[in-house]
Protein backbone atom coordinates (compact mmCIF):
# COMPACT_ATOMS: atom_id res chain seq x y z
CA UNK A 1 0.00 0.00 0.00
CA UNK A 2 1.42 3.46 -0.85
CA UNK A 3 1.57 6.03 1.88
CA UNK A 4 1.23 9.92 1.30
CA UNK A 5 4.12 11.73 2.62
CA UNK A 6 4.16 15.53 3.30
CA UNK A 7 5.89 17.49 1.15
CA UNK A 8 7.38 20.56 3.07
CA UNK A 9 10.03 21.66 0.36
CA UNK A 10 7.02 22.13 -1.85
CA UNK A 11 6.03 25.27 0.45
CA UNK A 12 9.53 26.10 1.70
CA UNK A 13 12.64 25.02 -0.09
CA UNK A 14 14.66 26.54 2.37
CA UNK A 15 14.00 23.70 5.40
CA UNK A 16 17.29 22.12 6.34
CA UNK A 17 15.95 20.25 9.41
CA UNK A 18 12.58 18.81 10.63
CA UNK A 19 11.18 16.47 13.04
CA UNK A 20 9.25 13.63 11.54
CA UNK A 21 7.66 9.95 12.47
CA UNK A 22 8.64 6.48 10.35
CA UNK A 23 5.75 5.59 8.64
CA UNK A 24 6.95 2.16 7.07
CA UNK A 25 10.14 0.70 5.94
CA UNK A 26 9.44 -1.13 3.13
CA UNK A 27 11.36 -4.49 2.07
CA UNK A 28 14.33 -2.87 0.62
CA UNK A 29 15.25 -1.14 3.88
CA UNK A 30 13.75 2.20 2.26
CA UNK A 31 12.30 4.44 5.08
CA UNK A 32 8.71 6.02 4.94
CA UNK A 33 8.24 9.15 6.69
CA UNK A 34 4.70 11.08 7.39
CA UNK A 35 6.43 14.10 6.29
CA UNK A 36 9.78 15.25 4.71
CA UNK A 37 12.56 18.11 3.65
CA UNK A 38 14.29 15.54 1.14
CA UNK A 39 13.30 15.76 -2.58
CA UNK A 40 12.71 13.07 -4.39
CA UNK A 41 13.93 12.51 -7.57
CA UNK A 42 11.78 13.68 -10.20
CA UNK A 43 11.86 15.91 -13.40
CA UNK A 44 15.38 16.35 -14.10
CA UNK A 45 16.39 16.99 -10.25
CA UNK A 46 18.37 14.64 -8.20
CA UNK A 47 16.81 13.22 -4.86
CA UNK A 48 18.16 14.92 -2.21
CA UNK A 49 20.97 13.17 0.56
CA UNK A 50 21.61 14.11 4.39
CA UNK A 51 20.81 11.65 7.23
CA UNK A 52 17.89 10.96 10.14
CA UNK A 53 19.14 11.20 13.58
CA UNK A 54 17.24 9.13 16.12
CA UNK A 55 15.92 10.00 19.80
CA UNK A 56 19.94 8.07 21.05
CA UNK A 57 21.78 10.72 18.53
CA UNK A 58 22.54 8.02 15.79
CA UNK A 59 22.23 8.82 12.67
CA UNK A 60 21.23 6.94 9.56
CA UNK A 61 22.75 8.15 6.42
CA UNK A 62 20.63 8.63 3.10
CA UNK A 63 21.82 8.22 0.17
CA UNK A 64 19.28 8.86 -1.64
CA UNK A 65 15.33 10.28 -2.11
CA UNK A 66 13.13 8.46 -4.50
CA UNK A 67 9.36 8.51 -4.85
CA UNK A 68 7.31 4.90 -4.61
CA UNK A 69 4.47 3.53 -5.61
CA UNK A 70 3.13 6.77 -6.41
CA UNK A 71 4.69 10.26 -6.54
CA UNK A 72 3.23 11.32 -3.01
CA UNK A 73 5.04 8.30 -1.20
CA UNK A 74 8.76 9.37 -1.19
CA UNK A 75 11.33 7.08 0.32
CA UNK A 76 14.38 7.95 1.89
CA UNK A 77 17.00 5.31 0.64
CA UNK A 78 19.46 4.62 3.24
CA UNK A 79 23.74 4.21 3.04
CA UNK A 80 24.89 0.30 3.21
CA UNK A 81 25.00 -0.58 6.71
CA UNK A 82 22.31 1.83 8.46
CA UNK A 83 20.35 0.44 10.72
CA UNK A 84 16.69 0.57 10.17
CA UNK A 85 14.47 2.42 12.53
CA UNK A 86 11.07 1.14 13.67
CA UNK A 87 7.42 2.50 12.48
CA UNK A 88 6.03 4.74 14.62
CA UNK A 89 9.94 6.13 15.49
CA UNK A 90 10.17 9.89 15.96
CA UNK A 91 13.28 11.09 13.61
CA UNK A 92 15.25 14.23 13.41
CA UNK A 93 15.48 15.07 9.53
CA UNK A 94 18.97 16.79 8.21
CA UNK A 95 19.60 17.61 4.31
CA UNK A 96 23.03 17.97 2.71
CA UNK A 97 21.97 21.98 2.80
CA UNK A 98 25.44 22.66 0.62
CA UNK A 99 24.37 19.98 -2.12
CA UNK A 100 20.88 21.17 -1.91
CA UNK A 101 21.26 24.46 -2.42
CA UNK A 102 23.57 24.39 -5.67
CA UNK A 103 20.99 21.79 -7.38
CA UNK A 104 18.10 24.72 -6.18
CA UNK A 105 20.74 27.36 -8.23
CA UNK A 106 20.96 25.23 -10.76
CA UNK A 107 17.55 24.18 -11.53
CA UNK A 108 16.53 27.84 -11.28
CA UNK A 109 19.24 28.50 -14.00
CA UNK A 110 17.64 25.75 -16.37
CA UNK A 111 14.67 27.72 -16.10
CA UNK A 112 15.85 31.10 -17.30
CA UNK A 113 17.94 28.98 -20.52
CA UNK A 114 14.23 28.26 -21.53
CA UNK A 115 13.08 31.82 -21.26
CA UNK A 116 16.93 32.71 -23.51
CA UNK A 117 16.06 30.00 -25.51
CA UNK A 118 11.99 28.91 -25.95
CA UNK A 119 11.70 26.08 -27.54
CA UNK A 120 10.31 22.78 -27.35
CA UNK A 121 12.29 20.95 -24.34
CA UNK A 122 13.18 17.49 -25.32
CA UNK A 123 15.70 16.59 -22.30
CA UNK A 124 17.30 17.96 -19.62
CA UNK A 125 19.00 16.70 -16.23
CA UNK A 126 20.16 18.77 -13.00
CA UNK A 127 23.58 18.24 -11.22
CA UNK A 128 25.67 20.03 -8.71
CA UNK A 129 28.22 21.61 -11.48
CA UNK A 130 27.00 20.81 -14.68
CA UNK A 131 23.59 20.64 -15.94
CA UNK A 132 21.71 20.39 -19.36
CA UNK A 133 18.72 21.35 -21.33
CA UNK A 134 18.04 19.67 -24.42
CA UNK A 135 15.79 21.96 -27.06
CA UNK A 136 13.98 21.09 -30.26
CA UNK A 137 15.98 24.22 -32.64
CA UNK A 138 15.56 24.54 -36.08
CA UNK A 139 18.41 27.68 -36.10
CA UNK A 140 21.84 26.67 -35.25
CA UNK A 141 23.30 30.29 -35.09
CA UNK A 142 23.01 30.58 -31.12
CA UNK A 143 26.90 30.84 -29.30
CA UNK A 144 27.60 30.11 -26.14
CA UNK A 145 28.79 33.91 -25.58
CA UNK A 146 25.59 35.07 -26.83
CA UNK A 147 23.18 32.72 -24.49
CA UNK A 148 25.44 33.48 -21.66
CA UNK A 149 25.32 37.44 -21.89
CA UNK A 150 21.46 36.90 -21.90
CA UNK A 151 21.18 34.36 -19.12
CA UNK A 152 23.75 36.49 -16.67
CA UNK A 153 21.36 39.89 -17.75
CA UNK A 154 18.63 37.76 -16.17
CA UNK A 155 20.42 36.46 -13.23
CA UNK A 156 21.44 40.53 -12.59
CA UNK A 157 17.94 41.85 -12.80
CA UNK A 158 17.39 39.84 -9.43
CA UNK A 159 14.06 38.86 -10.55
CA UNK A 160 11.11 37.02 -7.56
CA UNK A 161 11.31 33.58 -8.20
CA UNK A 162 7.85 32.01 -6.56
CA UNK A 163 5.30 29.38 -6.99
CA UNK A 164 1.38 29.47 -7.22
CA UNK A 165 -1.26 26.96 -7.70
CA UNK A 166 -3.40 26.49 -10.80
CA UNK A 167 -6.79 24.35 -12.00
CA UNK A 168 -6.28 21.60 -14.42
CA UNK A 169 -8.52 23.83 -16.26
CA UNK A 170 -6.59 26.75 -16.18
CA UNK A 171 -3.61 24.49 -17.74
CA UNK A 172 -5.52 23.73 -20.20
CA UNK A 173 -6.44 26.92 -21.15
CA UNK A 174 -2.51 28.33 -21.42
CA UNK A 175 -1.24 25.10 -23.16
CA UNK A 176 1.81 27.56 -23.96
CA UNK A 177 3.00 27.14 -20.35
CA UNK A 178 3.93 23.46 -20.84
CA UNK A 179 7.28 23.80 -22.71
CA UNK A 180 8.30 20.36 -23.02
CA UNK A 181 8.04 18.50 -26.00
CA UNK A 182 7.49 15.03 -24.69
CA UNK A 183 6.25 15.38 -20.91
CA UNK A 184 3.56 16.71 -19.37
CA UNK A 185 2.72 17.72 -15.96
CA UNK A 186 0.56 15.51 -13.76
CA UNK A 187 -3.13 16.43 -14.29
CA UNK A 188 -5.99 15.11 -12.13
CA UNK A 189 -4.97 16.36 -8.72
CA UNK A 190 -6.93 20.07 -9.52
CA UNK A 191 -3.86 21.76 -8.72
CA UNK A 192 -0.94 22.61 -11.09
CA UNK A 193 2.09 23.67 -9.31
CA UNK A 194 3.84 26.85 -11.61
CA UNK A 195 7.52 27.67 -11.14
CA UNK A 196 7.33 31.79 -11.55
CA UNK A 197 9.59 34.61 -12.16
CA UNK A 198 9.89 38.07 -12.58
CA UNK A 199 6.78 40.35 -10.73
CA UNK A 200 3.48 38.27 -11.30
CA UNK A 201 5.40 35.45 -13.35
CA UNK A 202 5.97 38.04 -16.33
CA UNK A 203 9.72 36.42 -16.69
CA UNK A 204 8.37 33.25 -17.04
CA UNK A 205 5.89 30.57 -15.71
CA UNK A 206 6.01 26.85 -16.00
CA UNK A 207 4.78 23.88 -14.17
CA UNK A 208 7.25 22.53 -12.48
CA UNK A 209 7.63 20.18 -8.92
CA UNK A 210 11.55 20.85 -8.50
CA UNK A 211 13.08 23.36 -5.74
CA UNK A 212 14.12 26.55 -7.14
CA UNK A 213 15.97 29.21 -4.98
CA UNK A 214 14.19 32.80 -4.01
CA UNK A 215 15.36 35.39 -6.86
CA UNK A 216 17.24 35.07 -10.01
CA UNK A 217 20.55 36.95 -8.32
CA UNK A 218 20.85 33.75 -5.78
CA UNK A 219 21.43 31.56 -8.88
CA UNK A 220 25.22 33.46 -9.07
CA UNK A 221 26.92 33.63 -12.02
CA UNK A 222 27.03 31.05 -14.59
CA UNK A 223 28.00 30.27 -18.56
CA UNK A 224 26.66 27.92 -21.06
CA UNK A 225 29.85 25.02 -20.98
CA UNK A 226 28.49 23.59 -24.51
CA UNK A 227 26.23 23.55 -26.84
CA UNK A 228 26.19 20.03 -28.58
CA UNK A 229 24.03 18.84 -31.66
CA UNK A 230 21.86 15.84 -30.89
CA UNK A 231 19.83 15.70 -34.31
CA UNK A 232 19.23 17.34 -37.11
CA UNK A 233 16.85 20.05 -35.37
CA UNK A 234 18.70 19.14 -31.82
CA UNK A 235 20.82 21.31 -29.93
CA UNK A 236 21.68 20.45 -26.00
CA UNK A 237 22.97 23.64 -24.06
CA UNK A 238 25.25 22.82 -20.92
CA UNK A 239 25.05 25.48 -17.80
CA UNK A 240 27.95 25.38 -15.44
CA UNK A 241 29.12 27.84 -12.74
CA UNK A 242 31.26 30.40 -12.45
CA UNK A 243 32.47 33.14 -15.87
CA UNK A 244 32.95 31.41 -18.96
CA UNK A 245 36.93 30.13 -19.00
CA UNK A 246 39.09 32.26 -21.94
CA UNK A 247 39.43 30.15 -24.62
Amino acid sequence: MAHKTEALFRDDAYLRTADAAVVAVNDRGGIVLDRTIFYATSGGQPGDTGYLERADGSRIAIAATITGETKDEIIHVPAPEQAAPAAGEKVKLVIDWERRHLLMRMHAACHLLTVVCPFPITGAAVSEDDSRVDFDIPDASFTREEVTARLMDLVRADHPIFTRLISDEELAANPGLVKSKNVRPPVGTGKIRLVCIGENGTVDSQPCGGTHVKSTREIGEIHIGKIEKKGRENRRFRIRFGPMPAV
